[in-house]
């Protein structure tokens, strides 16, 4: 099939490589001249295991190109995928107007029945919306053109998104009533995908549009509350982690999205949490469940900053306390909505000297702090904690797993540790001689 992706970001490029991957002919689109030339050159934007070979091999086989006309984009394309941004407006309700502005262009500029598949992130009722832009520029232009609107979100996971897209566990599709041909064109795109057991969930548009925000808002749930969790073990002296080994044995819990740590942020949970909650509240309704899990995440994040300014009795100002881990979670460089951020601004308001490493994310996080003189970030892991009074874990990479805590007790001005994510065993790390603050453990 010749499929068109409009938006060339994380989710338009993973689904890009994938679909590439397994025989399409894609063309992916973005008005970000600079972005497609560098893709077109194999430089690719964003830090994502696997993505750069994929998208490599497919651009040499000749199934994968970009460009940075809508035009060129419509032109021989079967389906047109929808993957630009939808970050959230002031009020917290998600900013459609580059799902808009590319509905309108196709409206302005197809020639040929088009099936058009909206893959954003987008509150229930945009795919009407996007319709009805479609038609309206069409009418403007004479025409009676058939196209569809459809409805694929997408259940990617940053740091595994290629595993995700090439072995999904469910393909949700949500297609208009009497629009057969809709569901046989998507039927045959992930066809590929769908093999070994029938993973694709037929439903209607709406529910469809509702089945991302609703798997997004459940995860965040979980990681909230346990967090809550983890703040009252530490009050009663319990350990959250025997707490979350006896909670996750039971089978309708399970042991995914129960850590508790320092919140959660990156591109999703944050704002589709926010996004669902100013819905509900557009359609009268008040959801109070989602305003405490963002209530208790936004508080979650400067649980680090509290025990190191407990620990140090509100005495900060002077002190140098080195940061491992930056991105929001590991295999990403993606820094958006990242608890390790609030730590920063709080260190650097409290007058502290923040030097920091991160094996992908420095460079951007650098770009957030530019012409702070308090703010450093080090190549290697231990040049950062060489001379500090303490160390915060924020994100739990892999090369972070087992440290030399030796090496720290010996080249640290003061041997304090916040273990932000509750990696290091509370015992080997004290019997290095090292003050360990973790969440939620006495």
């Amino acid at each position: 099939m010749r499929i068109s992706i409009v938006g060339s970001g994380y989710v338009g490029l993973v689904s890009g490589a994938g679909l590439s991957e397994v025989g399409h002919h894609v063309l992916c689109m973005d008005i970000n001249e600079k972005r497609i030339e560098d893709l077109r050159h194999g430089i690719v934007p964003i830090f994502e295991p696997g993505l750069d070979d994929l998208l490599q091999e497919n651009m040499r086989q000749g199934r994968l190109e970009f460009t940075s006309s809508i035009a060129q984009a419509l032109e021989g394309a079967e389906v047109l995928i929808i993957a630009v941004g939808t970050p959230p407006d002031e009020d917290g309700s998600a900013d459609l107007s580059h799902v808009l502005a590319v509905a309108a262009s196709v409206g302005k500029l197809m020639q040929a029945p088009l099936l058009v598949v909206v893959k954003s992130t987008v509150p229930v009722g945009t795919c009407e919306k996007v319709s009805d832009t479609i038609a309206r520029e069409l009418a403007l232009r004479g025409l009676d053109i058939n196209f569809t609107v459809a409805s694929n979100p997408e259940f990617l996971k940053e740091g595994a998104a290629i595993a995700d897209f090439m072995k999904p566990d469910r393909i949700v599709v949500g297609v208009e009533k009497g629009k057969p041909e809709a569901e046989t064109l998507l039927r045959e795109l992930y066809a590929p995908f769908n093999r070994n057991h029938e993973k694709l969930l037929i439903m209607d548009v709406r529910s469809s549009e509702l089945t991302k925000y609703a798997a997004n808002t459940m995860l965040a749930t979980k990681i909230s509350l346990m967090n809550e969790l983890s703040n009252i073990a530490q009050r009663v002296g319990a350990d959250i982690e025997h707490v979350r080994n006896g909670i996750g044995s039971d089978p309708r819990i399970g042991y995914s999205f129960i850590y508790p740590g320092a919140g959660y942020g990156g591109s999703c949970f944050p704002k589709d949490v926010r996004a669902l909650e100013r819905t509900a509240s557009q359609h009268g309704y008040q959801a109070e469940m989602l305003q405490a899990v963002e209530a208790v995440n936004n508080r979650q994040k400067h649980k680090p900053f509290e025990l190191l300014n407990s620990h140090f009795e509100g005495h900060l100002a002077g002190l140098k306390v080195a940061i491992w881990g930056l991105s929001f979670k590991p295999n990403t460089d993606d820094i958006r909505e990242a608890p390790a951020l609030v730590l920063i601004d709080s260190l650097l308001k409290a007058g502290a000297t923040v030097r920091a490493h991160d094996p992908e994310a420095a460079a951007e996080t650098s770009q957030l702090f530019t012409g702070s003189e308090e703010f450093a970030c080090f190549e290697d892991p231990y040049e950062a904690t060489a001379g500090a009074d303490a160390l915060v874990l924020m994100t739990e990479w892999k090369l972070y797993w087992a440290p030399d805590f030796n090496q720290l007790h010996q080249s640290m001005n003061q041997s304090v540790i916040v273990d932000g994510r509750n990696i290091w065993s509370p015992e080997i790390v004290r019997n290095f001689g090292i003050t360990y603050y973790s969440i939620g453990r006495p």
